[in-house]
């Protein structure tokens, strides 16, 4: 059986974790891993994301920093096929390697088209698709909001339909189209247009169009967003998508409220043809001067008709004069009449207003009243005698009150003594016992001093060689002939001269090399060096 070899180097954890963690690194530096997303839960709250690569056969930890993941166009979501590149490195918290992301993208049209698919099923569950908060298009809009590249054809294309239709007042904002970044943006441009107020210093716009020009489908990936998708359905503002051609298809087109095939289709899209409006205004001006007139004439041969079917004014007013006249004939009678019948009604009242009536109601009021004032002080008496009882009462409840309240502080006053000479007593016997224990310790130390004190050694028949009031001498070497000494015993000292010297010089003592041990086949350990 081999022995253990006892030469082999130790390593601690934290030696060999990066001692790995360096070799790693080393030996791959940056590399490009193609695999599915799996594990994936959004960032986490520090803002770093992990999630894990795998294939058929094996699985890699990933992580991507905060700051690179703000950085990257493509972000990950779980069961996507992606191709990412980074270096290679360990965790050694878990004894684990893995690779630190650098950037991130879809592993061919396939995996994008998948992308799209299911976002698209996402935001359409979320109702952002949806016919019926589509808005309609103003028919003539006074400013006209473009988001797209200040560069391209595409602004000079829509400038251009827009000077030939109806010229109109034009913002652009502009903005990449395409690469990192972009959709941000957009999606900023956006929401920028929707955050102008109305009536500041730059007009807010009527209608905004999104344009940009064809290209691959990564190229229009950024239109395909979700940050872009969101703008354009919060959008306020009715909003027009002309991105690429007529082939080309992405989700802000099912986002805003009105679809182009081409940048130049969303200018005829927003503003109608001048020189059309213009005839088509003018044939409404000759229709309406037309019906205005040929209404005049209806009116006019209808007003004739009732002139001559309607009575003339003495006819109209004969019965009203024959009322009058009977009633201005009766109103006469009619007031002697009502005269009579309230004069009747004042005697039958005077006749009850006698000065004997009214005495005796006086007399009847005034034993009211004075019933009402004898109540009113018994009452008063009663309600007075009560409130004395009740204070009475209250009165001897906090008598009793502050009576037990000094009892109890008596007997807590009571308590509080016995605990403190309780606390007395105890902390008299805590500091005899820390003082015998302070003694004890006194003493074991000073038989400690007194073992190592060489005054021991000395008690035990051995002597102390020193040089008058010099160190003490360790060998015989260092006496020569005739030399003073003094020499220390347990009891006293003796001073003494060095008639002979007889010194000689002492080996220093070899360490002790460890014997090899051989084994059964008669090799040997080896060398360390």
């Amino acid at each position: 059986m081999n022995e253990p070899r006892v030469n082999i180097p130790e390593w601690s954890v934290s030696e060999l974790a990066a001692a790995l963690k360096k070799t790693v690194e080393d030996s791959y530096g940056f590399v490009r891993v193609r695999g599915e997303i799996t594990g994936y839960r959004g960032p986490h709250s520090s803002g770093h994301v992990y999630f894990a690569l795998k294939d058929e056969g094996a699985k890699i930890d990933a992580v991507i920093w905060k700051g690179v993941f703000g950085r990257i166009r493509f972000k990950p979501e779980e069961g996507l096929e992606v191709i990412a590149t980074g270096r290679l490195t360990t965790y050694p918290g878990r004894s684990s390697y893995q690779i630190i992301i650098e950037s991130l993208e879809p592993a061919g049209i396939g995996a994008l088209m998948a992308l799209l698919e299911e976002r698209k099923k996402k935001l359409a569950a979320e109702g952002l698709f949806d016919e019926a908060r589509k808005q309609l298009l103003p028919y003539l809009p006074t400013v006209i909001g473009v988001v797209t590249s200040p560069t391209g054809a595409v602004i000079r294309d829509i400038l251009h339909r827009l000077a030939d239709r109806f010229p109109r007042r034009v913002l652009v904002w502009p903005v990449r189209v395409q690469g990192e970044g972009s959709a941000e943006e957009v999606a900023a441009a956006i929401r920028g247009f929707n955050a102008l107020p109305e009536g500041g210093r730059t007009p807010r716009p009527d209608l905004i169009i999104v344009a940009r020009g064809g290209g691959s489908l990564e190229d229009l990936w950024s239109f395909n967003e979700e940050i872009v998708v969101r703008a354009a359905a919060e959008s306020m503002i009715p909003l027009i998508s002309a991105v690429g051609h007529e082939t080309d298809f992405t989700l802000i087109d099912l986002a805003s409220d009105r679809r182009a095939p081409t940048p130049t289709a969303a200018a005829e899209m927003a503003v109608p043809v001048r020189v059309d409006l213009i005839a088509q205004i003018d044939s409404l001006a000759r229709r309406q001067l037309s019906c205005w007139a040929r209404g005049l004439d209806n009116r006019r041969t209808e007003l004739r008709a009732a002139a001559r079917a309607l009575p003339g004014a003495d006819e109209l007013l004969a019965v009203p004069r024959q009322k009058l006249d009977a009633l201005s004939e009766r109103l006469p009678r009619a007031l002697k009449a009502n005269a009579e019948i309230h004069h009747k009604e004042f005697l039958k009242c005077a006749t009850k207003l006698a000065p004997q009536l009214l005495r005796g109601r006086v007399r009847a009021e005034q034993e009211r009243v004075g019933n009402l004032i004898a109540r009113a002080r018994r009452c008063t008496q009663v309600h007075r005698d009560k409130r004395r009882q009740h204070f009475a009462a209250v009165g001897g409840r906090l008598d009793a009150a502050v009576r037990s309240n000094i009892a109890a502080h008596r007997q807590r006053i009571v308590r509080d003594r016995e605990r403190i000479a309780a606390l007395f007593e105890r902390g008299s016997v805590g500091v005899a016992r820390l003082i015998e224990r302070r003694f004890a310790s006194l003493e074991r130390a000073d038989r400690l001093l007194a073992a190592f004190s060489y005054q021991g050694v000395l008690a035990r028949g051995f002597a102390l060689v020193r040089e008058p009031g010099g160190p003490p001498i360790r060998s015989a070497a260092a006496v020569s002939t005739g030399q003073a000494l003094d020499i220390e015993f347990a009891d006293g000292r003796v001073a003494a001269t060095a008639t002979e010297a007889h010194g000689r010089p002492v080996k220093p003592r070899q360490p002790i090399r460890p014997r090899s041990r051989r084994s059964g086949g008669g090799e040997g350990q080896g060398s360390l060096f």
